[in-house]
């Protein structure tokens, strides 16, 4: 019961350090092109972000039952798989790093999860069917989407930027200001939604998977009678997990993440209403289809490429690629270097007797 109130206190620090680490994601874009104020932003992001948690658990399943072989997952496991996500993200926000939060989770619960089957590689699900007949594991879930979203958030923002500047091309730069500061009101809503129905769901997910590991090796056996929603015999999201999580992210989101949203709105492309615009639009597009099949994929990997891919329909000198290779690098190493992480957090778990 300790180890697991351990577990929850560190997945709900994740769910908040994820708020404040990818705020930016959804309002990085309307404060660069001062449509709204930094609070103001801040302020409907979060909201947007708690109602886009609350409308499923697709992405939630995928992640605490889709990933690993459930058989070797421990709490220790789960710990070790938050402090591998935590201590990545913190580093990647300190240095101002748009990274993902998504696959830190995902490789430190793969490096714990390795950990926990003394380095038996099969722990990890590559690919696999489920009842549906779906397509599952790692590789179709998370390997491939982590290719094809980000390109799916370049070409796609530069289509739609295309198109937009071929139908605002007679307008004056006012009037187009004018109605894409509106619009761009929108699509920043629209951006925070999705955000929050994909990302929130990653450490509902992991809960879940405590809450079912818990009550298969009996740690909460003799927990008091009010206890007794933490037994759950079989894997399934608590609506109690979706409200608790949506709100800590919420929270987290309202503290804002200001390194990181000078790198998005400012660092990489100069952006005007217009171009806030296509790039959110395209980027909660895409993650919304996403998180309707359940894939995790990286809201930060889909709203950065977003914005590469307009600023390049632009002027592609526009992009200030040296900015964009840093950030690159942070993703190439996030799954390895949380991994590793995750990895030998296990260890030190284990040779500490904590079990």
């Amino acid at each position: 019961m300790t180890i697991f109130l351990i577990v929850l206190l560190t997945a709900l620090i994740f769910e908040y350090i994820n708020g404040f680490h990818d705020a930016a994601n959804a309002i990085a874009t309307v404060v660069s092109t001062k449509v709204l104020t930094p609070r103001q932003a801040i302020t409907m992001a979060a909201f947007f972000n708690l109602t886009g948690a609350l409308t499923g658990t697709a992405v939630a399943s995928t992640i605490g039952n889709g990933l690993v072989d459930t058989s070797f997952v421990t709490m220790t496991t789960i710990f070790a798989a938050l402090l591998g996500a935590i201590t990545w993200n913190l580093l990647t926000w300190w240095l101002g790093l748009p990274s993902s939060s998504s696959h830190a989770l995902i490789g430190g619960l793969c490096g714990a999860a390795l950990a926990s089957a003394d380095g038996d590689w099969a722990v990890l699900k590559w690919a696999t069917v489920n009842a549906k007949g779906a397509a599952a594991g790692l590789w179709p879930k998370v390997v491939l989407p982590m290719l094809a979203s980000p390109m799916a958030g370049f070409f796609g923002g530069a289509l739609l930027m295309f198109l937009l500047l071929l139908f605002v091309s007679r307008l004056t730069p006012r009037t187009v200001n004018g109605v894409f500061g509106k619009l761009q009101l929108v699509s920043a809503a629209f951006m925070g939604h999705s955000h929050g129905a994909n990302d929130a769901q990653k450490t509902m997910g992991i809960i879940a998977l405590a809450l079912w590991s818990g009550t298969k090796a009996g740690a909460f056996r003799d927990a008091p009678e009010w206890l007794h929603f933490l037994r759950t015999p079989e894997f399934k999201i608590e609506p109690w997990v979706v409200f608790t999580c949506a709100a800590v992210m919420a929270a987290g989101t309202a503290a804002g993440g200001w390194r990181i949203i000078r790198t998005m709105g400012h660092k990489m492309v100069k952006l005007q209403p217009v171009h806030g615009f296509a790039a959110e639009t395209t980027a909660a597009i895409i993650i919304q289809v996403a998180t309707t099949l359940g894939i995790p994929v990286s809201t930060t990997h889909v709203i950065s490429t977003s914005i590469m891919g307009v600023g390049a329909m632009k002027r592609f000198s526009a992009v200030k690629w040296g900015v964009v290779e840093r950030i690159v690098w942070a993703w190439v190493l996030t799954l390895p270097i949380t991994g590793l992480i995750g990895y030998f957090a296990l260890r030190a778990c284990r040779y500490f007797g904590m079990h």
